[in-house]
């Protein structure tokens, strides 16, 4: 009795090291994805690029991190973690070097590999949370580990807002940030634990991989969740991260210091959105009334920012209160991975992660090209930011009406065949521990 209590002792902290150094990794590749937002200016003048130009700059982040999804996820089912997340992050970490050098053509394939290389943190925290840890816990875990991304999202506006109002110059902080991801990469190859061999042979991986992507995209669930979960991402990724400090400064004529803090508040709510909402739907079984009643709660955060009058509510209240609303985007990363089958977890995150961010990628320039045309090139007001992001309030609304949609598939809706397994027998079972 002992013995077996103390190897599900070392089980749990061997899990649970592994999901707090690859949430560690999404922390700082989310702090480098939202950094720009705050450094917009000094990049367009460094670059020499129209605001239209820069948005498109900044999105190749997103183009790389679609890109690599469904790359990461099925390589996670293949190869497990450890092979690939360090490297991963040394990917980060070259992208931010190469940003950091003030020349367009390096900068643009710099934060192409950021985003290649950061898609692999998400995915493998989500698979360690999903695979190794006990069902009932699965939401709540991916609620955490969106919880450390938003933290450095936050990391990414308010400390690094502070620090360049301070003086320090945008580049210094992209070498920094670089010789850091070389640091995580060799931190993550300590603390992850090793896979056991895959049973089947290398010339087989390739037919397992096209199998399991092909029976993951012809779940209609799949796609489904991959629109919620772009649909309610986008009023962050799009407006929130990349021009909600200057909707601030130009809609509203707030300080440039002021404005900071407030579009951080949106990364700061999801801070405490993810692992609520995920607790909450992990506490009472059901993973739609929460992705519903969330998305409704953004949607009149979003008309509020958007055409409320000044002073209708305290600063940071909508923008935070934004911000934990919007942590309903990752319950469909646990949907996702329980309208599959769990051979095929680490493929299921990254389809959804593929469609999610692909909306990014696409929209994003769209969207920053709409602003353009609203304001004519000119200066910009309220009224165009208005123009240009409504449609994002269309988007939380269809997001609403394709959960009433989903099947759900929450813990009260599945009937069990058998008792629940043992917790962190599936971490037993990959031999992840290390241990005899």
């Amino acid at each position: 009795m002992a013995k077996a209590g103390n190897t599900a002792n070392r089980l749990f902290s061997t899990a649970a090291i592994a999901w707090l150094a690859t949430s560690v990794f999404y922390f700082y590749q989310y702090a480098l994805r939202s950094a720009p937002s705050v450094m917009m200016p000094q990049l367009g003048e460094s670059f020499g690029l129209t605001a239209a130009a820069l948005t498109s700059l900044v999105g190749l982040f997103y183009m790389g991190y679609a890109a690599f999804s469904l790359v990461a996820g099925v390589a996670m089912d293949q190869f497990g973690p450890r092979k690939i997340v360090p490297a991963a992050a040394a990917l980060v970490g070259v992208g931010a070097l190469l940003f950091g050098s003030g020349d367009p053509n390096p900068a643009q394939v710099g934060r192409f590999l950021q985003g290649t290389g950061g898609v692999f943190a998400l995915i493998s925290a989500v698979y360690i949370a999903t695979n190794y840890f006990p069902a009932n816990r699965g939401a709540t875990l991916v609620g955490a580990t969106q919880m450390f991304g938003m933290a450095g999202g936050s990391a990414g506006q308010f400390a690094v807002g502070a620090a360049m109002t301070g003086g320090l110059i945008w580049s210094q902080f992209w070498i920094g940030a670089g010789v850091a991801g070389l640091l995580i990469a060799g931190l993550l190859l300590f603390f992850i634990p090793p896979s056991p061999p895959r049973a089947a042979p290398p010339e087989g991986r390739a037919r397992q991989a096209g199998a399991a992507i092909l029976a993951v995209f012809r779940n209609p669930q799949s796609i489904m969740c991959g629109l919620i979960a772009g649909l309610l991402f986008l009023p962050t990724t799009v407006f929130g991260m990349v021009w909600g400090v200057r909707f601030l400064e130009e809609g509203h004529n707030v300080p440039y210091g002021l404005a900071v803090m407030r579009s951080a508040a949106v990364p700061f709510g999801w801070i405490i959105g993810c692992p609520l909402l995920g607790l909450l739907s992990d506490r009472i079984g059901r993973r739609k009334p929460v992705i519903i009643g969330s998305a409704a709660v953004l949607l009149g955060c979003l008309v509020l920012i958007l055409y409320g009058p000044a002073g209708l509510l305290p600063p940071f209240s909508l923008a935070l209160i934004a911000g934990i609303a919007s942590g309903a985007a990752m319950l469909p990363y646990t949907v996702i991975k329980e309208a599959n089958r769990p051979e095929h977890s680490g493929t299921a995150t990254g389809a959804i992660n593929f469609i999610n961010f692909s909306l990014t990628a696409l929209l994003g320039p769209v969207f920053g090209s709409m602003l353009m045309r609203a304001s004519g090139g000119g200066a910009r007001a309220l009224a165009h930011y208005q123009t240009a992001f409504e449609p994002l309030c269309y988007g939380v609304a269809a997001a609403i009406l394709l959960t009433l949609l989903l099947k759900e598939t929450g813990p009260r809706t599945r009937e069990l065949a058998s008792n629940p397994s043992e917790p962190f027998s599936e971490l037993r079972r990959k031999g992840l521990t290390g241990h005899t």
